[in-house]
């Protein structure tokens, strides 16, 4: 299963809601990476906004409706972006994303930060518009771009990216997910808002963890947070 995720992580399909200027950015990125690609909107003249050339799939339909994903691949694809200019249609298409065809990467769009906390508690990451760039669109949907990371150290071994974890370490205190990944947690964000982990805070859904780590065992720690926490023997 991890071999076919590593796989799917190089060359993979993902869907798009929302052919904006930030929807058509994601698309040219992610076929220049490799990836296939098909956006959705519901005006076919915002796919005038793609670039001459682009092979991806364009469909024409409400980014939220069943048959219109299905028509998008979205039974096969990685990941699925929500980047409408309607926060609802946003969140609506990707809880439909998650819980319906599960899809195993999402990320909704978010106008309102005052929504963040209530779409955090619903699993879904969001990306509030105010410090918004299809950057951070990327590091939630590309498992690579995790780990080119925020900021490096001048030698380039060290760097601060954002981590994946599975499920099941919630609850787990940062200390025994440091321990077993042989990182150092820098900071959380929950809620939208940045927060320095004390000795005695555990990881909570919805947050999202930044770490120091080593370059060169990225694919490890990544491995070792992809899993379920050891059992305490």
């Amino acid at each position: 299963y991890q071999t076919q995720n590593q796989e799917e992580a190089h060359v993979a399909h993902f869907v798009i809601m929302g052919c904006g200027r930030v929807g058509a950015t994601l698309a040219h990125t992610l076929e220049d990476a490799g990836h296939s690609v098909a956006i959705i909107d519901q005006d076919d003249r915002a796919f005038r906004r793609l670039r001459t050339g682009f092979s991806g799939r364009k469909v024409t339909g409400v980014g939220f409706d069943r048959e219109t994903m299905k028509r998008a691949g979205v039974e096969e694809a990685y990941a699925f972006a929500a980047v409408s200019s309607g926060d609802n249609s946003n969140i609506l298409a990707t809880r439909v994303a998650r819980e319906t065809f599960h899809v195993p990467h999402v990320v909704a769009r978010i106008y309102d930060p005052g929504r963040a906390e209530i779409y955090q508690r619903l699993g879904i990451p969001t990306v509030a518009a105010v410090r918004w760039s299809a950057d951070q669109v990327l590091r939630r949907i590309l498992p690579e771009q995790h780990i080119a990371g925020d900021f490096r150290e001048p030698s380039g071994r060290l760097v601060l990216a954002e981590v994946d974890l599975n499920p099941d370490w919630i609850g787990h205190p940062i200390s025994s997910i440091e321990k077993a990944a042989g990182i150092r947690i820098a900071y959380l964000t929950r809620f939208g808002e940045g927060m320095l982990p004390a000795a005695a805070t555990s990881y909570q859904d919805g947050d999202t963890v930044h770490a120091m780590l080593n370059v060169e065992r990225s694919s490890e720690i990544g491995h070792i947070l992809a899993k379920s926490p050891a059992k305490e023997s």
